[in-house]
């Protein structure tokens, strides 16, 4: 069974996910930390839960989930899991972090592309890939079906969505998403996002103003 710890780094305030279950196997999912401190906070939680990290994983590869990529690597030699069509913005999220005034050393090793269907395996617990573009072109949500719930990264909050401003987002795309692949799930799977508090699909099908 998956237990999930939530922190909230760097200036965004970008929810970071550790994933991890009675074996100590967990994953790191979007690691934003960017300030020492915050990557001291992650490491110290790991180490005192005496967890073996697995995987590294990105929802998508938007700056602020991909400041902490190089340090989860480097201390824990994990290679990246992202879906393919996300490679460009990583590429280029350390230009746009000189745009926010906060300069970062980008993660540059190994990948490993995940698409619709693939499966993420941490002992018998199980997360199933969804791709859900929208908010970047290869956005990929991560859902537990057992446990009913889902990691989103910033296709759905509570009461609002991403936004779709950003180079390779539309937002057609992400309302279809939503609607496609979130909203196919039960009422009561719960939604981690990628930033602010959790909510459940069954809420946000009632009460999001974007999808009434």
């Amino acid at each position: 069974m998956l237990q999930v710890k939530t922190f909230a780094f760097n200036p965004l305030q970008e929810n970071t996910y550790i994933l991890y279950n009675e074996n100590s196997d967990c994953c790191v999912i979007d690691p934003g930390c960017y300030f020492n401190n915050e990557k001291e906070r992650l490491k110290d939680f790991i180490e005192q839960q005496k967890l073996s990290p697995k995987y590294l994983l990105n929802t998508h590869c938007h700056l602020d989930h991909v400041f902490g990529n190089k340090f989860v690597h480097d201390t824990w030699q994990l290679p990246l899991y992202l879906n393919e069509k996300e490679v460009p913005l990583l590429e280029r999220a350390p230009v746009s972090g000189t745009y926010y005034n906060l300069p970062f050393d980008n993660y540059s090793g190994e990948m490993h592309f995940l698409t619709e269907g693939d499966t993420i395996k941490l002992g018998d617990d199980e997360l199933k890939v969804l791709y859900t573009p929208g908010h970047a072109p290869g956005h990929i949500c991560f859902y537990c079906e057992k446990q009913e719930f889902i990691i989103a990264g910033d296709v759905l909050f509570k009461l609002s969505i991403g936004r779709t401003d950003l180079p390779g987002g539309d937002y057609n795309t992400l309302i279809n998403s939503i609607r496609e692949k979130l909203f196919t799930l039960p009422d009561t799977v719960k939604v981690y996002p990628g930033h602010g508090e959790a909510t459940t699909i069954g809420f946000e099908k009632r009460n999001n103003p974007f999808l009434n």
